[in-house]
């Protein structure tokens, strides 16, 4: 069963502040747990309605009724994990990194730290007003991924104003990615999705690329930052494939 302090607790955890300040986040479902458990994060708690998978003194047996209030999702699925959150390690200035300039919806941010695992890029920083990456929907959308990114939330000028890389920058006005060479090491930055790149941000940028529109009408404004970030980083390990 869930005990009251415990369920009052996981509640608590759909808020940053919260979540801070108890060192706690949620994962759900079997998949997204397990990926997290393989990759060593420290794993607090764990509820299932699945009498099989109750293997240790942390592990709770619980009825569907308690699954659902404990659980973030919309439908609960089959077991709920509470984490401990890792610590940050220190950054590496080398490498393919991305950095995403007030990225706010949680969807995009889950999605791009699993395009960051696909294409190997090893180190991911936010900027501070970044959605958090251990927020529920960014757990979920994952997948998974979230324990084999390093994920760093800093300033992101400051950040930029001390790296020796070439920092990139996607804007509708840029050079054409399908023409600019690239290196193998870089820093790709994604703005806003409303807003695009700040202008504090584009001042350190050194390289604006962008992707070109095709098709005769050429009436679309822009592309969802995560289809966009696929798009760049694809063309990255392209470039250096070769």
């Amino acid at each position: 069963m869930v005990s009251n302090s415990q369920t009052k607790l996981i509640s608590s955890l759909s808020q940053k502040k919260y979540r801070d300040k108890s060192g706690l986040f949620v994962a759900e479902g079997p998949k997204v747990v397990r990926e997290l458990l393989d990759e060593g994060l420290f794993l607090k708690w764990f509820f299932t309605t699945d009498a099989s998978q109750v293997s240790s003194e942390n592990h709770f047996l619980v009825t569907d009724a308690e699954l659902k209030k404990i659980s973030f999702l919309k439908s609960a699925n089959v077991c709920t994990a509470v984490f401990e959150i890792p610590e940050q390690v220190a950054y590496q200035d080398s490498g393919l990194i991305v950095a995403l300039d007030a990225i706010r919806d949680p969807g995009n941010l889950g999605t791009i730290i699993r395009l960051c695992d696909w294409f190997g890029v090893q180190q991911l920083i936010c900027s501070e007003d970044t959605v958090d990456c251990y927020n529920p929907k960014v757990v979920q959308a994952t997948m998974g991924s979230l324990a084999r990114v390093q994920i760093k939330y800093l300033s992101l000028s400051k950040f930029l104003e001390k790296t020796k890389l070439p920092v990139f920058g996607g804007f509708m006005d840029g050079n054409s990615i399908y023409s600019e060479p690239f290196p193998d090491d870089g820093i790709v930055v994604m703005g806003n999705e409303a807003n695009g790149i700040s202008e504090e941000i584009a001042e350190k940028i050194t390289r604006r690329i962008s992707i070109p529109r095709f098709g005769n009408n050429q009436k679309t404004e822009s592309l969802n930052v995560a289809t966009a970030t696929a798009i760049l980083l694809n063309e990255f390990r392209r470039s250096t494939e070769k």
